[in-house]
């Protein structure tokens, strides 16, 4: 006893050490970004990628060849970012919203009232009402007009650059309504100026063309007309109606040139938010930064792009339409996934009340193998969809007319590859074999995607969208969930073929590799992902060697956890803030009096996901499952956990894993959701296929006993076998056929809790049933 808590006080600190190292490793950041005396903030809502060429704006056409370039994710705090709230957002440095008034399906102008009493500066009487709705009706904390406080002066040309750079009492040090025929000395009069160059919106190219144009011969005025020793950003801050997507973002100055544009607020190189615009003013300009405000990062130039600017600007353009696509082929993905996996959650209740044989003379029709056989293989089907869809995105199904149609192609093709590869895998036949095969399969998809920069996953179906401003890197929900199932299952498949006193190493040494691949701000990138999953290895660890959750089992995990959580947060506390992660930005705004909207909007978040996500009914229809069928007696999933101890580990510390982070990370239920995509219907064709053999015989593994022959007639005792049963035809246990000898345990089924000492509880084949120990001497003579 002393040695095995000795063994789980060692597993627990190597869980401990390695989730610390994963995650309190960063990437470098460069300390020193460009600098200049002049930032010019040249703003024109609804400019996308695809209005940029060489004929219709060729000022901004160079201007993207000299400098940097990436696509701009105009997120606010409206679920569409008009151009008055993309201006307010820019001044706010934090997710902004003008009013709460519903968006229509076209964007307003920006109609703001711009006053102007001593003709140098101006005066925006509503600034004030835009502030107090931001600081009481939202959850950001925004004060719109932090960026104009945190210089000593501002210029503004043009409505829309007036909200930015209004001081939260409304003030504008410098306003010019539109941009003067020499706009030198304006420009050179404050060290930061915004501009606002107009809008490109409907969906009539030449219109568009038109204003791009417009807009491109304004620019070229302030580029000529632009200081010495300044940086020019163009962005295409806002959205024209309700339709998101990418925008342009452009920064040229020294120290820029030929470079992707990146922030640490994305992750990816090529992607940036429009909350990183003002930080990246300050940073240039050496200001202090108001970290409490503020909620982006400044932008910093990445690797070289390509040579070949048409190249680089096409990549860009097709990221947009990629992700204008994934929103309409997701919503129809997790709806059909979801119908289908409720219809088999339906369909296979009469399949396991049948599957037993009993072992009176009178029986019901048992269900007919083949039927068994199709349900088994559209398990399979239903738990490598998710892979399967994110694997489609290798090939550019977004690009052709019919985008959702090619999708379904892909998909289904992926789908029955996956299915074939496991069906007709050498061992198929074995109980195991098919749960192993689709989590190792997953677990290769899932994990190589993330290892290799997660590119599959930023606008793929099952991954997130660059549109919501969420994440752009890393490990999304949807990806979370079904790692964490197919880690955790492909952990219990392979220990299950160790011996005991190794499974628990096996589990943690698969457990750690996933914990890295989760929260190594290199790979996953996601903390509280990795702090769940730890707790969810300690677990499955816990438990893989039998038995229940004892307390000391339970203190070392909570350990474990908490080891993990007070780790990371101590060495995220100790970087600076613009490099802290989650969990340090957290814990800092409880210390400085901000933690209660952080937690208003995790809560808002989570409540968000569980009323409007298909994976909540997902987890839901997966909890009914296991609750009222698999676990009942006739349901099969008791009798598995007792031949298979490692799986009750596994599934267990899923659900705890799985739900622990969904939560914690304002998901919902999205993470357990997309973890019983793939756990459900793998336990459900393990307990179907244990049911099946439930009735079968074994032979000990030892000598027969020796046959004395027939009792003679004076001798007490039983009738011989043979007149046990008139009828004949398999109605006793005792006369049925013995099956081929299995090796499990007799006291794992007996008591049918795993806690026994299961001398070969390795993958058994289909016909594994009771134990030599007990019921198998029961079939001698």
């Amino acid at each position: 006893m002393t040695l095995r808590r000795g063994v789980y006080a060692l597993l627990t600190m190597l869980v401990v050490a390695v989730g610390i190292t994963a995650l309190v490793v960063r990437p470098g950041v460069p300390e020193q970004r460009p600098e200049a005396d002049y930032v010019i903030v040249a703003g024109v809502a609804g400019l996308r990628w695809e209005d940029v060429d060489p004929q219709t704006t060729p000022t901004l056409w160079r201007m993207a060849g000299t400098g940097g370039i990436g696509s701009l994710a105009v997120r606010s705090a409206q679920p569409t970012t008009c151009p008055v709230d993309g201006w307010l957002t820019l001044g706010a440095g934090n997710y902004a919203a003008w009013n709460d008034a519903p968006v229509p399906a076209e964007c307003p102008e920006v109609n703001v009232v711009v006053e102007q009493p001593d003709g140098i500066g101006a005066y925006l009487p509503e600034q004030q009402t835009a502030v107090w709705h931001n600081q009481q009706t939202r959850n950001w904390g925004a004060v719109p007009g932090s960026l104009a406080e945190s210089v000593r002066c501002t210029v503004a040309v043009g409505t829309g650059a007036a909200v930015a750079a209004a001081r939260p009492f409304g003030r504008v040090d410098r306003y010019a309504p539109e941009l003067p025929e020499n706009p030198r000395e304006l420009l050179a009069s404050c060290v930061l100026s915004l501009v606002d160059l107009g809008t490109v919106s409907g969906d009539d190219p030449q219109a568009r063309r038109m204003a791009a144009a417009a807009a491109d011969a304004q620019l070229a005025r302030v580029l000529a007309a632009r200081p010495a020793d300044s940086l020019v950003v163009v962005a295409g801050l806002a959205d024209t109606d309700q339709t998101n997507r990418l925008h342009v973002v452009v920064a040229d100055g020294p120290g820029w040139e030929g470079r992707w544009l990146t922030s640490a607020s994305t992750g990816r190189p090529g992607y940036v938010q429009l909350v990183d615009l003002a930080p990246t003013a300050l940073t240039v300009l050496d200001r202090q930064i108001p970290e409490r405000r503020f909620i982006g990062h400044a932008l910093a130039p990445a690797q070289e792009r390509p040579a070949d600017l048409t190249e680089a600007i096409g990549g860009l353009a097709d990221a947009d339409g990629e992700a204008r696509a994934q929103r309409a082929v997701a919503e129809w993905f997790f709806a059909l996934l979801v119908a289908v996996q409720v219809a088999l959650a339906v369909g296979i209740l009469p399949l396991l009340r049948r599957a037993r044989r009993p072992a009176g003379p009178v029986a019901p029709v048992p269900v007919s193998p083949r039927v068994v056989a199709v349900m088994e293989v559209l398990l399979i089907a239903a738990a490598v969809a998710i892979p399967a869809a994110l694997l489609a995105d290798v090939l550019p199904w977004w690009q052709g007319s019919h985008a959702g149609w090619y999708f379904a192609a892909t998909t289904m093709v992926l789908i029955l590859a996956a299915t074939a590869a496991v069906r007709f895998l050498p061992g198929y036949q074995q109980t195991l074999t098919p749960l192993g095969a689709v989590a190792a399969l997953t677990t290769l998809v899932v994990g190589a995607d993330v290892i290799t920069g997660a590119r599959l996953q930023l606008n793929g179906v099952t991954g997130y969208s660059a549109l919501e401003g969420g994440r752009y890197s890393g490990v999304g929900t949807v990806g979370l969930g079904v790692l964490i199932a197919a880690a955790l299952l492909s952990s219990g498949w392979l220990a299950q073929r160790m011996p005991r006193p190794w499974r628990p190493a096996v589990v943690v040494l698969i457990g750690m590799a996933t914990v890295v691949i989760v929260g190594s701000p290199y790979l996953g990138a996601d903390a509280v992902g990795a702090i769940a999953l730890t707790a969810g290895v300690s677990i499955a660890a816990a438990l893989c060697t039998g038995g229940w959750l004892t307390v000391t089992r339970a203190a070392w995990t909570t350990l474990a956890g908490l080891a993990v959580t007070v780790g990371f947060a101590v060495v995220d506390l100790r970087r600076p803030p613009q490099d802290r992660g989650s969990l340090g930005r957290f814990i800092n705004a409880l210390a400085d009096g901000t933690g209660g909207s952080t937690l208003h909007r995790s809560t808002s978040a989570n409540l968000t996901a569980l009323a409007g996500s298909p994976l909540t009914i997902l987890a839901v229809v997966g909890v009914a499952l296991v609750a009222f069928a698999l676990l009942q007696p006739w349901g099969g999933l008791r009798r598995l956990f007792g031949i298979y101890p490692t799986m009750r580990a596994a599934m267990a510390g899923i659900a705890v894993a799985a739900v622990s982070g969904g939560l914690l990370a304002g998901a919902g239920l999205d993470v357990a959701g997309a973890a019983a995509a793939v756990t459900v219907p793998m336990a459900s064709l393990a307990a179907l296929r244990v049911l099946g053999h439930a009735a079968d015989r074994t032979q000990p593994d030892g000598p027969r006993p020796v046959d004395f022959g027939p009792p003679r007639p004076d001798s007490a005792g039983p009738p011989p076998p043979e007149q046990s049963d008139p009828a004949g035809g398999g109605g006793s246990p005792r006369t049925r056929p013995v099956a081929p000898a299995a090796r499990a345990s007799g006291d794992g089924l007996a008591r049918g809790d795993g806690a026994s000492g299961d001398r070969a509880c390795g993958d058994e084949p289909v016909g594994s049933g009771p134990a030599p120990g007990r019921q198998g001497m029961a079939a001698a003579p």
